[in-house]
């Protein structure tokens, strides 16, 4: 049986200086680690777990089977990975700290908005300008359900709703996402002023999407779900979530690779809610630091999710603001480079008052007297 390792960073600091320097940076964000965990695991089982500090990744290395060195420096080296900026049309949006994509979902069926924004396009309009004058980075813009058990979307509907918001949404000069996997909606939808592909199926549903990609020179969002074909929640049933989450990603990573896609225009994002329990998506988001080992910037989207209302009393979604920034505070700590929430103005606050914590921790730490 395979063996794999993994290099999980497990303790979080402030900054270097609450460490004496013993904190590396992760993912170029503004979140530091300086404990981790280098696991090694044969199918479900871990069979090694050895703990280190920053300055003791080679005495941890040499524990371990010399056939998994080059994975694990390979991972340790896209801890530290600063990235570069992602590049939308002429908007440039620094990874340097975490930034808010909003979203405009302009299906019949949604679950955060009841298809306003679809119905009534000048609410749509208005709400996409609310949302970058509150501060987002950039627009996401959604014209089919993904949530369990909704049906597929006709590719013809899907350009209906999605063009006419891309539309109005360039003419305010955004930068513009869209989430869909179709290759048809995206190529349109780069035509009328998109910038950046948002795919749930990781590339996987269509088979133009990875060349359209390619050929194009969009950015690219990497997600993961179970499913591969109509239901992406379909096959959510796992040994060890984070580990195959993980691995998932890594290898979707290399297959954008090899068709011809940049690394430097991928982005990951784990998926939480798509064909995962509650239990799953807890593990996921406390293991958020282990994905910067996968070498490109995360997503986040946990606005409004199911879980906030498994674990408050069933509040409805637009009743979960509270949750919702609880868990963009919680990917923030981690790390995160991007948030894709509902809430912009309430997440952007939350998002400036954390950076202003960040920003003290690196200037206002205790010195000791000189010798």
């Amino acid at each position: 049986m395979t063996a794999s390792v993994y290099l999980h960073p497990i303790a979080l600091a402030s900054g270097p200086q609450a460490e004496d320097g013993a904190a590396i940076r992760l993912g170029g964000s503004m979140a530091y680690a300086s404990r981790f965990a280098l696991v090694v695991r044969e199918g479900a089982q871990a069979t090694q777990r050895i703990l280190f500090g920053a300055r003791g990744f080679e005495d941890a290395l040499e524990a371990i089977e010399f056939g998994l060195h080059a994975e694990a420096q390979r991972q340790w080296a896209n801890l530290q990975k600063s990235h570069a900026p992602l590049q939308a049309g002429e908007r440039t949006i620094r990874l340097d700290q975490p930034q808010v994509m909003g979203v405009l979902n302009v299906t019949p069926d949604s679950f955060s908005d009841g298809g306003e924004f679809l119905e009534k396009p000048d609410a749509g309009q208005a709400h996409a300008a609310q949302m970058l004058e509150a501060g987002a980075a950039i627009i996401d813009i959604g014209g089919e359900s993904t949530r369990p058990g909704a049906a597929a979307t006709w590719e013809g509907d899907e350009k209906d709703r999605v063009l006419p918001a891309v539309e109005y949404c360039a003419n305010m000069g955004a930068a513009i996402s869209v989430d869909t996997r179709r290759a048809g909606v995206l190529e349109a939808a780069l035509e009328a002023g998109a910038h950046v592909a948002n795919d749930v199926s990781a590339l996987r549903y269509d088979p133009r999407m990875v060349e359209l990609v390619a050929n194009s020179g969009c950015p690219v969002i990497l997600m993961h779900a179970p499913g591969a074909g109509e239901d992406l929640h379909d096959g959510g049933e796992y040994v060890d979530v984070v580990s195959e989450v993980f691995d998932f990603l890594k290898g979707a990573r290399e297959r954008a690779i090899v068709g011809g896609i940049a690394e430097e225009r991928i982005m990951l994002d784990p998926g939480i809610g798509f064909g995962k329990t509650l239990a799953d998506n807890l593990a996921l988001i406390n293991a958020l630091p282990l994905f910067h080992a996968l070498g490109s910037p995360l997503l986040l989207g946990v606005s409004r999710k199911r879980m906030i209302g498994a674990l408050s009393n069933e509040e409805a979604a637009h009743e979960r603001l509270g949750g919702s920034i609880a868990l963009a505070m919680k990917g923030m700590d981690a790390g995160i480079h991007m948030l894709r929430v509902h809430d912009v103005k309430e997440t952007v606050q939350a998002r400036n008052v954390w950076r202003g914590l960040r920003d003290a921790a690196l200037t206002d730490f205790a010195q000791l007297p000189a010798d």
